[in-house]
């Protein structure tokens, strides 16, 4: 396998919440949060992407309001390890 930033993990931006199963920090280019499956696969099973997105809403709720987001996990840049960010409204118009 090649070089991975995310299975890295280094910490670069806040750091909001760290488990077994993922970790959530604000992106580096976007500055949201977002959450990354600590295991290098892009496709993780429907109970774990479940997971994920749970411990993304306790964070991002705090952080953007509740309701005040979505879940993007339209892997662009990083496309063979899965994470996902929680977007405002009208992120993409900024």
């Amino acid at each position: 396998m090649s070089h991975c930033d995310l299975c890295e993990a280094a910490p670069i931006t806040k750091r909001h919440f760290e488990d077994d199963l993922c970790w959530i920090a604000d992106c580096e280019i976007c500055l949201v949060p977002m959450v990354v499956w600590r295991e290098h696969d892009a496709k993780p099973s429907d109970e774990i992407k479940a997971q994920l997105h749970e411990r993304l809403r306790a964070v991002a709720d705090g952080v953007l309001g509740e309701g005040g987001w979505k879940v993007d996990d339209n892997m662009r840049n990083i496309p063979d390890h899965y994470h996902a960010h929680a977007r405002p409204p009208h992120f993409w118009l900024r």
